[in-house]
């Protein structure tokens, strides 16, 4: 079973910025999307970025501008750069990987705190 490794995360002042990676523990093949997704504190979790491989990227409306997912398509690695943080940009961030089939890999999450 292919493992998720999150990391990046940490304590940064409004305006920081941070770079989250995710490294796969094995191959992982037929990969369909790989996105970025956090979860605040009482919150659900929710859809911050994605690469959908061969097409479009997705970006969360809040932010937008701020943030650039990217792959390292030969290792299969997933990158989020977040710049302008803000407050509300805190909470635990999870890698997820998709794959034909539909199976779903999720990472066990790196926290973000932003806060002066």
């Amino acid at each position: 079973q292919v493992q998720l490794v999150e990391s990046g995360g940490g304590l940064v002042q409004p305006g920081g910025s941070l770079r989250l990676s995710c490294v796969p523990s094995g191959t992982v093949r037929n990969i369909r999307v790989m996105g970025w997704y956090r979860q605040a504190p009482g919150k659900q979790r929710e859809l911050v970025a994605s690469i959908v491989i061969g097409r479009e990227t997705f970006y969360a409306d809040s932010v937008k501008g701020r943030f650039t997912i990217s792959r390292d398509n030969a290792e299969n690695r997933l990158y989020l750069q977040m710049n302008s943080l803000k407050s509300e940009d805190s909470g635990d961030y999870y890698c997820k990987i998709s794959i034909d089939g539909g199976m779903n890999y999720w990472g066990r999450g790196t926290q973000v705190t932003v806060s002066s």
